[in-house]
């Protein structure tokens, strides 16, 4: 019976986080105002940023990142501090009850979902993003790649200054699963990072991002309950990775709207019987 409660929690989480973000999506679209034209120019003023503004931005972006790296840092190691002496009460409690609540079909099919958390795998959907975003953006088609670039190059190595800082070591059958959950903490990292450059550049809309963070959200949900359930983090550790994951991403966005700015306003549809050159819009010429 247990074994079964212990199956079912998955599905249930991920049915219950988009239930809670159709809700708030909805309630958005009743809060929200009527959305509004972009200002004039703005693009066209985009376009004509030359190659030293672009490097100017690239370089102040680089900056502000390398300062938001170590403010993550500093927080995550106060949580390090916490984990390393108050964690393993918590974890092995969970690691010993999980053990012998395992079923084999679904310890299978969980050690094929957790792979999406790997290293190499987000890497290459970070690489891929990169290069197709840069060819799809309108303007500062510069942007995915140093952004996704970036965000290899400080997960990675920030990762490993935590984890020589505390050598905590991982479960008994996993020893290398050491703080924090590095699977955990790329969903939100890559796939975040993913899904926010997308929004930014198609989209702009609130309702698409409470979606795409509901998405989001289920996926770190689905590879925390995976390395949980395969035993290849202490449950602390995984926490960890969820929380250091998200301020990492949060340093991104934040970067990525003091540089360049907002994402694009979506523009008000013309409403039926209302002229075009009234509603802001131009008017079709005919041919």
């Amino acid at each position: 019976m247990l074994n079964a409660l212990v199956v079912l929690l998955w599905p249930v989480g991920i049915a219950v986080i988009l239930t809670v973000t159709a809700l708030v999506a909805k309630r958005s679209v009743r809060r929200s105002p009527p959305a509004t034209a972009p200002m004039n120019g703005h693009h066209g003023g985009e376009l004509l940023v030359g190659v030293r503004a672009a490097r100017s931005s690239i370089i102040g972006m680089l900056l502000i990142l390398v300062v938001g790296a170590v403010a993550v840092y500093a927080l995550t190691s106060v949580l390090g501090v916490l984990i390393v002496h108050t964690g393993p009460s918590i974890d092995k409690p969970i690691y010993y009850w999980m053990i012998h609540h395992q079923v084999h079909v679904w310890k299978s099919a969980m050690d094929r979902l957790t792979k999406v958390g790997n290293t190499w795998t987000t890497w290459g959907a970070a690489v891929a993003a990169a290069v197709c975003l840069a060819a799809f953006y309108r303007s500062h088609k510069w942007l995915p790649p140093v952004a996704l670039g970036a965000a290899i190059f400080i997960d990675h190595y920030l990762t490993l200054a935590l984890r020589h800082a505390f050598h905590r070591i991982g479960p008994p059958d996993s020893p290398l699963g050491t703080f924090p959950s590095g699977g955990c903490d790329r969903i939100f990292v890559f796939y975040g990072l993913i899904a926010y450059l997308i929004w930014r550049e198609v989209s702009g809309n609130r309702r698409a991002a409470i979606w795409s963070a509901g998405v989001i959200a289920a996926l770190g949900f689905s590879e925390g309950y995976s390395r949980g359930y395969l035993t290849l983090h202490w449950f602390t550790d995984i926490i960890s990775g969820i929380i250091y994951g998200c301020l990492i991403l949060a340093v991104f966005i934040a970067t990525i709207r003091v540089v360049v700015g907002p994402a694009r306003t979506p523009v008000t549809q013309t409403m039926p019987g209302v002229p075009a050159a009234m509603s802001g819009q131009q008017a079709p010429t005919l041919q």
